[in-house]
């Protein structure tokens, strides 16, 4: 949603193309409810491709980039396996799990692509290599893929999408929903367990054909069964491919055991005891580049003009590459155009918290960005992103005309639904029937209707809206679902701003690009050589380098207090 109020394409890509549409975290509070689509596969890219065309100024040109062009230490273009080269001034790679990619299938069977069918790209990832850049290696999965003609659902739970018509993606565009497809919910067994365990040395994972490190929140079924070896069962979900095929998706299932051990497995699960299997999982490792190599521009450091974005940076998941990929384009273009740099601070965006957790604090394993990980988390909910980040986008020149004109209508009916909640009362036979059917205690008098929403069980748009107990103002339904929880968690809020403006004045304070952080003797040798490594631009940043004491932040401030004395006595006249 945050790349979509930014201008991108995919939250418009997936509303057109959603099967299966849920709010996840409902029992939990507003600040980590997180819309989740499951797309038509075949769909979603020729969608995108549409889109792509309809921009104005932007050409395309398909072939495989074979190498970069360099000049003076920077990168001047880039030359691509059929002969062509294009010249830039600032390119941006985003190679996903293609750079050196090897699919494994088993222990004993190896296969250069990038993912089924498409093949590694193979003389970029030696370039990039040889360009003395730190380069690792990560590995990540997926699961079968089964024919549902052959599944027996009657011994799965069935699970419905919702299909509320405020639950979107893009902010600026309501398209018509494709027909919903269901999700089955199925359980693996102790028969699956089993089978895993007869057969942990022929998995790629276990049996010694891969090293490196893979997803910890998306585990394969190998990993579960020997990490978790108390867990009676494992949760499946069986997720449609599309509208035009009966294929389905075993998500949970991740596995690198060989064709016939996956088959066995398969038919261990309630329900898929004839299945037919339409495609193995698969493993696969690929080249990385530790991502505290990056300003938080996303421009490689050591090499101008070059940015890097998605699994290259050691991130796992659509939505983070798509989070990368619009902040290194808006930067690329600003350098271009030799306009300021645009980075969203921690406060400000989970795209924030996202760059800042990969320019500072590394990668140790693919990285998924979650609620979790935002220490501002009720200031970046996902019904407010437009409000956010909005105006952002329109002074970036991010927003065509008619989104501009949405983005003012959003902002202006945000307003006019607050001075229309603080100024309206509710009176007790108003709502009297809706508050019994709620469990919640009748009204004794007349009370502000702000009063009333504060009530955990009390919903904003089920007493607003056509039909609803209040009438209806005029309101959109997004804008009311903002409102509710601006009231809800005001006091969280206005606790989250004072710490959000703490952490901006340390910000603020800019640090150097030239301090000699390996020559400060105060500072622990950790702590000199992490800074070294990170080169951080403001305090800030450098208070989140792990293993940078509060003790080192003080000393550090220190040290730049002397240097910049001593430079001041340096020039000062005899």
């Amino acid at each position: 949603r945050e790349v979509d109020a930014l201008g991108g394409l995919m939250g418009r890509a997936t509303d057109r193309t959603t099967l299966h549409f849920r709010m996840l975290n409902r029992s939990k509070g507003p600040a980590v409810w997180a819309p989740r689509a499951q797309c038509d596969r075949a769909r979603y890219p020729v969608v995108i491709r549409s889109l792509m065309e309809a921009q104005p100024g932007l050409d395309m040109y398909q072939a495989t980039v074979a190498g970069l062009c360099l000049r003076g230490g920077r990168v001047t273009g880039v030359r691509c396996s059929d002969g062509s080269e294009f010249e830039a001034e600032r390119v941006i790679l985003t190679a996903g799990t293609f750079l050196g990619g090897s699919i494994r299938i088993g222990v004993d069977r190896a296969i250069e692509g990038g993912r089924a069918g498409d093949a590694a790209v193979t003389e970029l990832a030696e370039q990039l290599r040889d360009l003395d850049l730190e380069v690792e290696r990560f590995k990540t999965g997926t699961p079968p893929r089964v024919d549902g003609r052959t599944v027996d659902r009657s011994k799965m739970e069935r699970q419905d999408g919702e299909e509320a018509a405020i639950l979107r993606f893009s902010h600026w565009e309501r398209a018509e929903r494709l027909p919903g497809r269901p999700c089955w919910l199925v359980r693996a067994g102790p028969e699956v367990k089993q089978v895993v365990a007869e057969n942990l040395e022929r998995s790629a994972l276990y049996g010694g054909a891969i090293t490196s490190a893979g997803p910890r929140y998306c585990p394969s079924i190998e990993d579960k069964v020997v990490k978790f070896p108390e867990a009676e069962s494992h949760q499946l979900f069986l997720e449609p491919e599309g509208l035009e095929t009966e294929e389905l998706y075993v998500n949970g299932l991740s596995t690198s055991l060989p064709p016939d051990v996956q088959r066995t497995l398969l038919r261990q699960v309630p329900g898929l005891e004839r299945v037919r299997m339409t495609q193995p999982g698969y493993a696969i490792e690929y080249d990385y580049f530790p991502p505290q190599q990056l300003r938080p521009t996303l421009e490689l450091k050591p090499l101008p003009g070059l940015y890097f974005a998605g699994q290259i940076n050691g991130t796992t998941g659509y939505e983070e590459a798509a989070a990368q990929g619009i902040v290194a384009g808006i930067n690329a273009a600003l350098a271009a155009r030799e306009r300021s740099e645009w980075v969203p601070g921690r406060d400000e965006a989970f795209i924030g918290v996202l760059i800042d957790d990969l320019t500072t604090r590394g990668v140790d394993e693919p990285y998924r960005l979650f609620t979790s990980r935002a220490e501002f988390r009720l200031l970046l909910r996902q019904d407010n992103c437009l409000a956010r980040l909005g105006p952002v986008a329109e002074r970036l020149g991010l927003l065509n005309e008619a989104e501009r004109r949405r983005l003012a209508r959003h902002l202006s009916e945000l307003e006019r639904a607050r001075e229309w909640l603080e100024g309206r009362s509710v009176r007790p036979e108003e709502v009297a029937e809706h508050l019994a059917s709620a469990s919640t205690p009748p009204l004794g008098s007349p009370q502000p209707l702000r009063r009333l929403v504060l009530r955990p069980q009390i919903r904003l748009t089920d007493l607003v809206g056509p039909g609803r107990p209040l009438g209806d103002p005029g309101f959109e339904a997004d804008a009311l679902l903002t409102l509710e929880m601006d009231v809800k968690y005001a006091g969280y809020v206005a606790r989250d701003l004072k710490r959000a403006e703490a952490l901006r004045r340390r910000e603020e304070m800019s640090l150097p690009s030239g301090v000699p952080y390996l020559e400060l003797a105060s500072l622990s040798s950790e702590a000199r050589q992490k800074l070294d490594r990170v080169r951080p631009r403001t305090l800030g940043q450098a208070s989140r380098i792990p293993g940078i004491s509060p003790s080192d932040l003080q000393n550090l401030l220190v040290e730049l207090k002397k240097r910049e004395m001593q430079a001041r006595r340096d020039v000062a006249p005899a």
